[in-house]
């Protein structure tokens, strides 16, 4: 009977022994959890405010890219074309470290003029295509290989998604509604467009928060240069943009003025200038585990001073 009390308590030890043991276990590694997670939680802060430092330099730069190019122009050898290559922020980021602890911190990005893309939001106005666009869109859809009946229906797209403004004096007039698109990615909204597409379509076109942008002949690519001023060919565009390599256009009578467009009396056939004043900036930072890529738009005005406009995460 003994010996059978004494098997029982010593079971009995045992059971109390490692339920003791799983419940130290439980509480370690709940607080293990929690330290991680507030851990996370500082790592995802302290990237935020890096972005933010970074869209801080990218508008200073943008500022001193308006000091540098009176009176005013914008072109690709302007200190806001020049990217910044992976940056370590090790030692500028506060955190307590283990002795030989491998703790990575990098900042890397860089700016591209937003009008050296096609905004999609000139298709039309007041609930409108608008011919000489819509055939822009098409060219450059050309160009690229792509089906150029697509135009059409992005524009009416736009359009739709419009107010028509009132043409009697004394009305009040009725703000724009949203343009239908926001991003390039809700192209895929329209029959005919696929992922594929869009991919090919992302480095030529942008949606911008305004209509009537200008684009900037300093700064977009062949393919968009041969598009914008009708029966240019590739190679002809391809010649322009290697000259404003070696010089690039100060004004637009020295664009107009350009052999390629004088000999055969060619045109633009949407508006375009030399100076730019949207700009998309892009920032990679990593801080350990965490990682954080953004895309901003910037707005310069006449006066320099660079406001945000937006910021997306990818």
């Amino acid at each position: 009977m003994r010996r059978r009390q004494r098997g029982v308590a010593v079971v009995t030890a045992l059971l109390l022994t490692t339920l003791a043991v799983t419940i130290v276990a439980s509480l370690f590694w709940q607080q293990q959890v929690q330290v991680r997670s507030m851990e996370n939680q500082r790592l995802q802060l302290q990237t935020r405010w890096i972005v933010r430092g970074a869209l801080d330099l990218s508008r200073l730069v943008l500022y001193q890219d308006y000091l540098d190019s009176q009176p005013g122009y914008t072109q690709l050898g302007g200190i806001w074309a020049t990217p910044l290559e992976e940056t370590r922020l090790d030692d500028y980021i506060e955190r307590e470290r283990a002795e030989a602890e491998n703790f990575n911190a990098t900042l890397s990005g860089k700016m591209i003029d937003a009008q050296s893309r096609y905004n999609l939001a000139n298709l039309a106005v007041n609930g409108k295509p608008k011919p000489e666009e819509v055939t822009v869109f098409e060219r450059l859809l050309t160009n690229l290989r792509l089906d150029p009946s697509l135009a059409q229906a992005v524009a009416k797209l736009v359009a739709d998604a419009q107010s028509v403004q009132p043409q009697q004096q004394g009305q009040q007039s009725v703000p724009a509604k949203s343009i239908g698109l926001m991003r390039v990615e809700d192209l895929l909204a329209v029959s005919g467009f696929t992922p594929q597409t869009i991919e090919k379509l992302r480095d030529f076109v942008i949606v911008l928060p305004v209509r009537n942008t200008k684009l900037n002949v300093n700064t977009v690519p062949v393919e968009l240069m041969s598009a914008m001023i009708d029966k240019l060919s590739m190679s002809e565009a391809a010649a322009m943009v290697n000259a404003r390599k070696r010089a690039y256009y100060r004004t637009t009578p020295i664009f107009d003025a350009l052999p390629q467009l004088t000999a055969a009396s060619l045109k633009p056939m949407v508006d375009y200038d030399v100076k730019s004043s949207y700009f998309l900036a892009y920032s990679r930072v990593r801080l350990d585990r965490a990682a954080l890529d953004t895309q901003s738009l910037l707005e310069r005005a006449p006066n320099g001073i660079t406001t945000v406009v937006w910021i997306r995460e990818n």
